[in-house]
Formats: C-alpha cells, sequence, structure tokens
C-alpha cells in the first residue's frame, strides 16, 4: 500500500504556536491556497483510491480539495485524530509553561513519557494509529491512499517507517500541506520515498512555519 501522507493547510494557533489538538478550526486563507496547491500536486503524481481524513474540520477540508481534485470519495477516520491534549488544550506554550513547567520540559525532554493531563498520551496516539493503518492495508495492500493527518500523528507514521523510537518524536518535522510518500508492505516493513516535501507550496505563496509545527499538531 502507498500512502501519500499530508498534514493539514494552515490554522490560526500554529504561529505562535497553541496546543490545538482537537480543538475544531476552518483553514485559513493561506491554509485554503496550501490545500488547493497540495491538491493539484496530488492529482497530477498519484491516482488514489480514497483520500482518509481526521475527523477535525481543518484535515476535512483539505482532504476535500484533494478528493474533488482526484476524483475519488474521502471518508474520516477517527484513528488519524489529532492528539487529545486534555487540560492543555488551546492553551499556549508560555500558559503551560507557566502551569505545568515540569511536565513541559518532560514533554520537550522526553516526550514518550509524557501523558497530557486529562488527555492522552504519545503511546497511546501510536497504538490508534497503527490500528487505523493494519486496517488499511488489509484493503487496500495494493493500492495508493491519500491520509490527511496532523503533525503528531504524521510523525508517529514516520517514526514507525524509519523503525525509530518514540523518543525520537522531535527529530521529525511536519509543514502544513507537506507530502509525504510512504510504501507499508503486508508484512509491516515500510519505505519512505518522499517526507515533508512542500515545494508544491511554493506557487501558493505559502510561507515556511518552521518551528510553529514543532509542539502543538
Amino acid at each position: 500500500m502507498r500512502i501519500v501522507l499530508t498534514r493539514h493547510g494552515e490554522v490560526e494557533g500554529i504561529v505562535p504556536p497553541r496546543f490545538r489538538g482537537r480543538t475544531q478550526l476552518a483553514l485559513t486563507r493561506l491554509g485554503q491556497q496550501q490545500a488547493l496547491a497540495l491538491a493539484a500536486a496530488v492529482a497530477s503524481q498519484f491516482s488514489p483510491a480514497m483520500v482518509y481524513t481526521s475527523p477535525m474540520q481543518r484535515c476535512r477540508d483539505t482532504g476535500h480539495s484533494i478528493a474533488t481534485a482526484c476524483g475519488v470519495g474521502e471518508q474520516v477516520l477517527e484513528g488519524i485524530n489529532d492528539f487529545d491534549y486534555g487540560d492543555w488544550q488551546w492553551k499556549t506554550h508560555d500558559e503551560a509553561r507557566a502551569e505545568y513547567p515540569a511536565q513541559l520540559g518532560l514533554w520537550k525532554s522526553a516526550p514518550h513519557w509524557m501523558h497530557f493531563p486529562g488527555g492522552e498520551s504519545l503511546q497511546a496516539v501510536a497504538l490508534r494509529t497503527m490500528d487505523a493503518l493494519r486496517e488499511l492495508l488489509a484493503t487496500y495492500e495494493k493500492d495508493t491512499i491519500v491520509l490527511v493527518a496532523h503533525d503528531s500523528v504524521n510523525r508517529v507514521i514516520l517514526l514507525h517507517a524509519l523503525d525509530l523510537p518514540l523518543s525520537a518524536y522531535w527529530r521529525i518535522e511536519q509543514d502544513p500541506c507537506c507530502l509525504n510518500v510512504v510504501d507499508l508492505r503486508a508484512d509491516g516493513r515500510a519505505t519512505i520515498k518522499v517526507i515533508n516535501e512542500t515545494a508544491h507550496l511554493h506557487a501558493a505563496g505559502s510561507q515556511d512555519n518552521h518551528g510553529a509545527h514543532a509542539n502543538a499538531p
């Protein structure tokens, strides 16, 4: 199965960063332009059988642009939903630092040990994401599909493909509407063909949000 893996377009709360998580957010005007540019790139390079998206509006809207451009169906996949930040949701990093200094430090230094108060751990995100991929692989073993997810979910998938531990979470970056291409075999082995490609966004006037996406997908 070939996975065309992408992140949603720009939304409020990326710059300056907030822990967005399960907050429903619409794409900004730039995010809409990014989604259209991404859709054109996907349609020109791939022939996906289906587009799957996180339940979050920002992913559904991005995925709708891709599905329309490719002439295929679109479906919500709960397993690739964003991180549940619990009590931290929509907090700025300064607010989190003031209220939870030790826990924010843990998240930055050892993310695999962090469990967000009232929310999820990174292990929980990895488990539900991998379960979702296993189900897709059983249906689309020889096909190409598009996944429109989040910074956190994409990192987990790419860490799996690279056979890296969750402790390496911060080594991977995912820009809005980037392109990743991952081939996943029935035996679980994966090969990454493309990672965090954003050349298709230049014509859309996209700005690099480097550093903003690395904390709150």
